[in-house]
Parts: C-alpha cells; sequence; structure tokens
C-alpha cells in the first residue's frame, strides 16, 4: 500500500474514492446507486454455477474455473449487494488463482489435473473486472483493506500489460505471449471500457484514461468484414502505420470473445460507438441471430447464438431497454450465456448513469 494512502484516515480514504482524475467520468462512482434490481437472477446464477467455496464454475469447458468467471462473480455480488459471495470468490480466487510473482491471477483452474494450475500467465479481463469490483464493494461496503487490494492489482496489471506502441496505449491480452517482434495480437473484448474510470481512481498516476481514449479510436478502426464487426483477435504492427489486421493463428470471426466489444460500448452508454452500430445491424439483419459470422467469407454460423447473445443484442440494439426486457438466467445453456445474461442486465442497469455523465461532458 502507498505510504500517502496508509496515512489517510477512514474518512480521508472515502474521500478520495469521490475525487477522480482530471479527464475522469464518473462511471466508477455507479455503486452510489441501489444495488440492481432481480435479485432471483442472481441468485440462479449462484445456485447453477458457484460452489460453496467460491468457486465460479465454467459449465461448458470441462467444470474449469477462469480468473474472467471470478472476476464478474465479484463485480456482480458487489452489484447484488451480496457480501457474503464476494468474500468467498475473492477468497477462492486468492487462495487458488493468485500468480505467486504479483497480486494478478492466473487464467485458469483445471479441476481434472494434478496440479490445477499449469500455467500461471494471466487474463488481463479478469484483472480487470477484480480490480474494479474490488474499487466498487470498497465503496459499497467501507471496507479499506479491498481498496488496498484493488490498488496492487490495478498497479501490477498496468507493468505488467500496459504497453505504448507506435503512440498510442494499447492493452495486451496476458503478460506474456502476445508480444512479438514485428506485431503485437490484441482481443478487443479486453478492452472493458466501463472499467477504466475506476483504474484511474485506483492508479491516478497510471495511463488508464489515455488508455480508455485510445482502446476507442481503436475499436474504430478495426472492424472487418461485409458488416465492418470487431474481431475476436486482432494485430497491430509495431512498425508501420498500418491499421489493424486479422492475425493468423485464430479464426477471423466475430464470436464469443468480440460480443463482448458491443456490451462494454453499451455499459458505457457508448451505443453510438461503430462497432456497437455494426453489432446492431448485423443481428437485426437476419430474422435467426447466429452464433458467429466470418470475417474473410462474410458467411455465417450454421446454428443461433445462444441467450447470452440475445441478451447483449437486445442491449445494444434498444438504447432504452432495461433489464427486465432482457432474457433470463435460467434460459442459459452454459455459464458463459448464463454470464453474458447477468452482465448485460448490470449494464441495462447502469447504463442510464454512464449517458448522463456522457451528456454532462458533451456540455462542458
Amino acid at each position: 500500500m502507498p505510504a500517502g494512502l496508509a496515512r489517510r484516515s477512514l474518512l480521508g480514504w472515502t474521500a478520495a474514492l469521490v475525487t477522480l482524475p482530471a479527464g475522469a467520468t464518473r462511471e466508477a462512482e455507479v455503486t452510489a446507486t441501489p444495488p440492481i434490481d432481480g435479485i432471483e437472477e442472481w441468485q440462479d446464477f449462484l445456485r447453477l454455477y458457484v460452489t460453496e467455496e467460491g468457486r465460479v464454475v465454467d459449465t461448458a469447458n470441462h467444470g474449469t474455473s477462469h480468473s474472467e468467471g471470478q472476476g464478474w462473480g465479484l463485480l456482480l455480488a458487489e452489484a447484488f449487494d451480496d457480501e457474503r459471495s464476494f468474500n468467498r470468490m475473492l477468497g477462492w480466487a486468492r487462495r487458488e488463482l493468485r500468480r505467486p510473482s504479483d497480486n494478478l491471477m492466473a487464467w485458469a483452474w483445471r479441476p481434472d489435473r494434478a496440479v490445477p494450475v499449469e500455467d500461471h500467465n494471466n487474463a488481463t479481463d479478469g484483472d480487470i473486472f477484480v480490480a474494479w469490483a474490488l474499487q466498487r464493494a470498497a465503496r459499497r461496503w467501507q471496507r479499506p483493506e479491498l481498496l488496498e487490494l484493488g490498488i496492487r492489482v490495478a498497479q501490477d496489471l498496468h507493468s505488467a500489460c500496459v504497453r505504448e506502441l507506435r503512440g498510442r496505449m494499447v492493452l495486451l491480452p496476458a503478460a506474456f505471449g502476445f508480444e512479438h517482434r514485428d506485431h503485437v495480437v490484441l482481443n478487443p473484448s479486453y478492452y472493458v471500457i466501463p472499467a477504466f474510470g475506476a483504474l484511474a481512481q485506483l492508479m491516478p498516476d497510471g495511463r488508464w484514461l489515455a488508455l480508455r481514449q485510445d482502446g476507442l479510436a481503436l475499436l474504430r478502426e478495426a472492424r472487418f468484414g461485409r458488416w465492418g464487426l470487431p474481431a475476436d483477435w486482432i494485430s497491430l504492427s509495431r512498425h508501420e502505420a498500418s491499421p489493424p489486421s486479422l492475425p493468423s493463428g485464430w479464426p477471423p470471426r466475430f464470436s464469443y470473445d468480440a460480443v463482448r466489444v458491443p456490451l462494454y460500448l453499451a455499459w458505457a452508454g457508448l451505443e453510438a460507438e461503430p462497432a456497437a452500430q455494426a453489432a446492431a445491424r448485423f443481428w437485426s439483419s437476419s430474422p435467426v441471430t447466429p452464433a458467429w459470422t466470418d470475417l474473410v467469407q462474410n458467411n455465417t454460423a450454421p446454428y443461433p447464438a445462444d441467450s447470452g447473445f440475445l441478451a447483449v443484442a437486445k442491449l445494444v440494439h434498444d438504447p432504452a431497454a432495461g433489464p427486465e426486457f432482457l432474457p433470463r438466467v435460467r434460459q442459459a445453456p452454459h455459464y458463459y450465456a448464463a454470464a453474458l445474461t447477468l452482465l448485460a442486465r448490470l449494464a441495462a442497469f447502469e447504463r442510464p448513469y454512464a449517458q448522463a455523465d456522457a451528456s454532462r461532458q458533451r456540455r462542458l
């Protein structure tokens, strides 16, 4: 914990949470609102996908647990004012996933392996959600120890995964494996746009606000295929002033990763951004929403999207839609669809605050 923060009184650290860095939005202050409605949806998620010890289970991937799931679970527990579940999920993550060298989490824990964590690389989006959840929970429940931990996570994440490339800030998908001699590989869905205000609060001397601005610019550029959609994965050259491209080694698709790009844009009140608008047009172009589209061949999946995709599609297509108009957790065929459903519901609940802030910013 930084010495300056350690010297603050309890009154001081709560005051610090409402003092935003210059240029920050009020997104980080959304926990001043009441808990999200629809507690039965959260209870269904807990019953179906969270163990008593606090492990969030990916039921479509052999019971694996991911840092992504733990981060989402923590944020949702805060939003539903469920401190007991928050404590259980945070405790399990810190015991089982914490990397030995920092406060980030290993990306996967597999119950069918002799050593459940075989790879200590992180997944940046999971750590973003953990830091964001800690910042929000510290404020909701007046727990300075969560704020301290959130600061450490934000600092370690910034050091491991935030880079400057060709004059812009970029977010690596993990600490290792995505930086190459002539290019970097990025995952657009890891740019959790509504979280960057909170990260800037946790670490005012970081580059989080520049990363938010540059990330939005990147999302405007990195659109492909007939519909101009975001891709699951992109490549950015280190040396050439060339636009983002589709990398080799990954299917050139808008699918299970990239669906989160319009989700996070809508959550931040940015449905007018080109990537969100393109997704809305794509989803409304067919009576049956496909699970993916190939961004080179422009063909679509032969099977429909699940209820999680449909929740995001509804959220993006109808800016006035509230949580009550979205699919239910019980309709989801597996963990990922259920998580997308709940995140879309939380985004619908919090979006009006982000939209009001965006309106204030335009008037300034």
